[in-house]
């Protein structure tokens, strides 16, 4: 199957049939699996052979949906998880411990930078913020007890970009555990890997799921590191539940297809609205005037399907311009099939000091869009509309 296309794997890449000859995988809603006999239980427990013992552990639902993405990330080996932040979580510190230091671009999701500063300190784990779209930035961070280089990229919200074969190369020049989130690329228009990542982490909440239905996260790694991963998540049970493994699995077979139609939306959208007086800036990796064009090009198949742009009112019009919205969603998550509206400013990001969200480029009058699968003439006439509204 390594041969086949992204499409084909999504779609081909299944559990074992049961005896039954099903079409589509069922749902394996059990808590535990039973033995052959005695020597069958000792030998699975003792990892000499294969097969689910405890849903804690693995089940043939969370298998066949990490089995998938395994292939579509390049990567052999992963733990599904029941949200995107005990991924996080559990991609860190199952391979840190006191003492060690994690080398971080300053840009990351509010949650993930709430691990970093607030939770990992309590067991010792330091870290150290970068610029990440500056070599000599990362290079002067590192030190004797680096342990970890870690970034989104494109990150949320402010799509900065950070050139995966500088990132991939430092590690191995350091030798390094390099950490990506992933979450808004999806492996259908990034792969880390190729460019010599070993670990990348996933909410698949998101885009892979894409209808705003479950929590769930993946991470996916070495046959070197995956000892260290499963060790961690068997012991701790960050776990993923069958139900959801079973949806989520589901969810990869359209995943290029509705990536493709984001993607095409968003960039109309980005591009329209980099027409229109009263907005400060519009950012969106496959616009030409985006910083990092050039690193976009190179790593991702296209843009993905957030645009962010700052409305010339500031903070007063983007409350405005929300309360206008009249088919567009507001909410805090992103990658569903509807477009949603955030202020990061006051949800996503609010736990952050406005210097801290200066820093990363959130501005108070910042918008994020996740443009969904509308029509692209709707979604955007109710943006356009709302601003005209706010102002």
């Amino acid at each position: 199957m390594k041969d086949k296309k992204f499409e084909t794997l999504a779609i081909r890449e299944q559990a074992k049939r049961s005896l039954n000859g099903e079409h589509s995988v069922p749902i394996y809603a059990t808590s535990s699996f039973k033995f052959e006999d005695a020597e069958d239980a000792r030998a699975q427990f003792a990892e000499e052979k294969e097969g689910n013992v405890y849903s804690r552990y693995s089940n043939p639902n969370t298998n066949e949906f990490i089995d998938k993405l395994c292939l579509l990330e390049g990567l052999p080996k992963g733990v599904a998880t029941a949200s995107g932040m005990s991924a996080m979580f559990t991609s860190i510190t199952a391979f840190l411990k006191q003492g060690d230091h994690i080398v971080a671009s300053r840009a990351l999701f509010g949650s993930t930078h709430q691990i970093m500063t607030n939770l990992l300190p309590r067991w010792g784990i330091t870290h150290t913020y970068v610029d990440g779209d500056k070599q000599e930035d990362w290079e002067a961070a590192i030190n004797s007890n680096t342990r970890m280089l870690f970034l989104e990229t494109p990150s949320n919200p402010a799509l900065d970009l950070i050139d995966l074969e500088m990132i991939g190369n430092l590690g191995k020049k350091h030798g390094l555990i390099v950490n990506v989130d992933n979450c808004f690329a999806t492996p259908f228009l990034q792969n880390p890997a190729k460019w010599g990542v070993n670990v990348v982490t996933h909410s698949a909440t998101k885009y892979i799921d894409g209808q705003g239905r479950v929590l769930g996260g993946a991470i996916l790694t070495t046959e070197e590191l995956y000892p260290q991963l499963k060790f961690l998540a068997r012991h701790s049970g960050p776990s993923m539940s069958p139900f959801h493994g079973w949806l989520l699995s589901k969810s990869l077979e359209t995943l290029a297809i509705r990536m493709e139609r984001h993607c095409e939306n968003a960039l109309y959208v980005a591009k329209e609205m980099e027409k229109q007086k009263g907005i400060n800036f519009v950012k969106y990796p496959f616009l030409k005037s985006h910083p990092q064009h050039d690193v976009a090009k190179k790593q991702m198949r296209y843009g993905g399907g957030i645009v962010t742009f700052e409305l010339a009112g500031g903070l007063d019009q983007g409350r405005k311009f929300l309360n206008e919205l009249q088919m567009i969603s507001l909410s805090a998550n992103l990658g569903d099939t509807r477009t949603i509206a955030t202020h990061p400013a006051s949800t996503t990001h609010s736990k952050l000091t406005k210097e801290e969200r200066n820093q990363v480029g959130i501005t108070d009058g910042m918008v994020r869009i996740s443009v969904g699968l509308e029509h692209r003439n709707d979604i955007l006439e109710d943006i356009l509309s709302a601003i005209q509204k706010s102002k």
